[in-house]
C-alpha cells in the first residue's frame, strides 16, 4: 500500500499577500514532511504565483486553486479555467466543497466537467464530498456520499483516480467547531474506499488518499489520522495559523 498521507490547507477567502507569503514561508521552515507524506496550501486565486514559487523548491510542499471553471477560456468574467491555474505554477485544485455546491449552485454534472477539464490540463485534484446534518440524522449518509461521487466520477477511468484525492467534509461539522468522532470519520472513509474497490478495483480503493475535513485542530488530529481509512485532513481555520497547521502536519 503506497498512500500518502497529506495534510491541505484551505485559506479559503483569507489573508492579503504579504500575510500569505509569510504565513506559508513560516509553515515550510517549521514542518518538514516525512517521505510518504504532503502539505497542500490551497489559496485564493490572487495568492497562486507567489505560493507556488514559494513551494516548487520545498520537498512534499505542494499548492493548489480553490476552484476552477470548466471551459479553457471564454468570455467568463471573472472566472479562472484549469488552464490559468496550471500556468502558474499550482499542482492541484480542490473541487467540490460544499461551501461552492451551496453558494456557486455546483451540481454533479457541473463538477464532473471541471473534473475533467483540470484532469486534461494537468491538474491532480482534490475533490470534496459530504453529507448535511439532515441526512446524518436520517441515517443516509453512507449513500448520500456515494451517489455524490458516482454522480461526478460516472466516466472516469482508472488511470485518472491516481490524480484524484477525496475529502470527506461532513457539512455539519465545518466551521461549526463541531468534529466527527474519529469513529464516524473512519466508518465513512471505509465506506468511500469500498465504493472506490467496487468502481475501480483494489489498487484504486488502497492507493486513493482520502482525507477528512471539519474542525480539524492540534488536539484531535493525531486521533483522526490514526485512524485506518483516514489519511490527513483538509484543514481550515486551523491553517490559517502556523502553529496549529505545523501541529497538524506533524501529527501525519
Amino acid at each position: 500500500m503506497s498512500r500518502l498521507q497529506i495534510a491541505a490547507g484551505n485559506w479559503k477567502m483569507n489573508t492579503r499577500a504579504t500575510d500569505a507569503k509569510q504565513l506559508a514561508k513560516e509553515v515550510i521552515e517549521r514542518a518538514k514532511p516525512g517521505k510518504h507524506a504532503e502539505v497542500i496550501f490551497a489559496v485564493p486565486a490572487p495568492f497562486l504565483i507567489p505560493i507556488a514559487e514559494l513551494t516548487e523548491n520545498e520537498d512534499g510542499y505542494y499548492t493548489a486553486a480553490q476552484n476552477c471553471h470548466h471551459e479553457t477560456k471564454g468570455a467568463y468574467t471573472g472566472e479562472v479555467s484549469a488552464t490559468m491555474v496550471q500556468s502558474t505554477g499550482a499542482d492541484f485544485v480542490v473541487l467540490g466543497h460544499s461551501e461552492r455546491r451551496e453558494y456557486n449552485g455546483e451540481t454533479a454534472d457541473i463538477l464532473a466537467a471541471k473534473l475533467r477539464h483540470a484532469l486534461d490540463e494537468g491538474l491532480q485534484v482534490i475533490f470534496c464530498c459530504g453529507e448535511p446534518l439532515g441526512v446524518r440524522e436520517q441515517g443516509q449518509q453512507n449513500d448520500y456520499v456515494v451517489q455524490q461521487l458516482k454522480d461526478s466520477f460516472g466516466d472516469l477511468h482508472e488511470s485518472q483516480m491516481r490524480d484524484i484525492v477525496l475529502a470527506y467534509e461532513p457539512i455539519w461539522a465545518i466551521g461549526t467547531g463541531k468534529t466527527a468522532s474519529p469513529e464516524q470519520a473512519q466508518e465513512m472513509h471505509a465506506n468511500i474506499r469500498a465504493y472506490l474497490r467496487e468502481a475501480f478495483g483494489d489498487k484504486v480503493a488502497d492507493d486513493t488518499s482520502i482525507l477528512y475535513g471539519g474542525s480539524v485542530k492540534p488536539g484531535n488530529a493525531k486521533e483522526l489520522f490514526g485512524q485506518p481509512d483516514v489519511d490527513g485532513g483538509l484543514v481550515g481555520g486551523a491553517s490559517l495559523k502556523a502553529d496549529d497547521f505545523v501541529q497538524i502536519i506533524e501529527a501525519l
